[in-house]
């Protein structure tokens, strides 16, 4: 049986990542593991990534949610630090 941490482990991010993708589009944590696989694989597939993750970052710092605020900055700072052709 194929778990959630061999869909993370094979969809190229972390488990960070993923949940803040999961979170920012309403879908279960295996989708977006889905969803991640297919669109680092797409043109513009990381940016659409790094910006979900930014929105979910201003969404938690609205609802003044500065724990998790924090934890999705460090998911992005380590994301840019992979995936490096985000950088223009």
């Amino acid at each position: 049986m194929i778990t959630l941490e061999d869909c993370i482990a094979f969809c190229g991010l972390t488990e960070a990542e993923v949940m803040a993708i999961a979170e920012h589009e309403h879908v279960p944590e295996i989708a977006a593991a889905a969803m991640a696989e297919c669109l680092l694989k797409q043109r513009r597939g990381v940016d659409k990534i790094h910006c979900m993750i930014v929105d979910d970052i201003r969404a938690a710092l609205r609802r003044g949610d500065k724990k998790h605020a924090s934890e999705l900055f460090a998911a992005l700072r380590h994301f840019l630090s992979t995936h490096p052709e985000h950088m223009h």
